[in-house]
Formats: structure tokens, C-alpha cells, sequence
């Protein structure tokens, strides 16, 4: 079942020059940062009413790639669910595809799995569980 949302990802060159539009012009909160070495990604964190906006910076790896091929913006909508097994079963047997067949380790002490976007509308969609 999904709960919420409960981040909207995007892609940044460069937190810190991105946190000057988001904190400094726009006035959201850094909550948390994050370095996810085997990601390899810088992670910041600012909560707007229950849902946060999650920047990444990719210091290598898939989101390097992605923000080399598509540029800074939008990657991914993350939905808050109380049981990843669960939910990635069922969506498995509806048929759509999965990126991640299993959860793995996620910033904040989450799991995550991410959904194939061929099968949601070329949208990525993250599932987050706390643990």
C-alpha cells in the first residue's frame, strides 16, 4: 500500500549551487545530506509540508550517466509504502517490470526499489520504506 509521497528526486550539476535557488531564493530547509558511496551520489534533502525534495548530485555511476544524457531536472517521484517485498511482488505480478527486484539500502536508513519506467509512463518511481 503506498502511504505518500515521499520525495521528489532531481538531478543537480552541483548541490551547493543548486541549494542557492532552494535554500537561499526559495527559503526550504536543508533536513539531511547524505554521501552514498556505493550510489555515487551527494544527497540533500528539503522537506516542503510531508514531502521532501531530494537533490542529487552524482559523483560517478547510472546518475552521472543520466544527468550527462538528460541534464539537470526532474528523475524520479519516490512513493512512502509499508511493505517493499510486498508491494514489488504485487506490482511483479501485475506485470510491470522492476528495475530493482529486491530492496537495497537506501540514504536515511530506508529500503529502496525503483519501478522500470517503460512501465509507468517513462516515469521513474522509487518505493521507500523506512526500516
Amino acid at each position: 500500500m503506498i502511504l505518500k509521497i515521499d520525495h521528489i528526486g532531481v538531478v543537480v550539476r552541483d548541490i551547493e549551487e543548486a541549494l542557492k535557488v532552494y535554500r537561499d531564493v526559495l527559503g526550504l530547509k536543508v533536513s539531511h545530506v547524505e554521501v552514498m558511496e556505493e550510489a555515487k551520489v551527494k544527497l540533500a534533502f528539503l522537506p516542503v509540508g510531508e514531502v521532501m525534495i531530494e537533490l542529487l548530485e552524482p559523483t560517478d555511476g547510472e546518475i552521472g550517466e543520466f544527468l550527462e544524457r538528460e541534464g539537470e531536472g526532474f528523475h524520479h517521484i519516490a512513493f512512502k509504502v509499508e511493505n517493499i517485498r510486498e508491494m514489488l511482488s504485487r506490482l511483479k505480478e501485475a506485470g510491470i517490470k522492476l528495475q530493482d527486484e529486491e530492496p537495497r539500502k537506501g540514504s536515511r536508513g530506508t529500503l529502496i526499489a525503483f519501478l522500470d519506467p517503460e512501465s509507468t509512463m517513462g516515469i521513474r518511481i522509487e518505493l521507500v520504506q523506512e526500516s
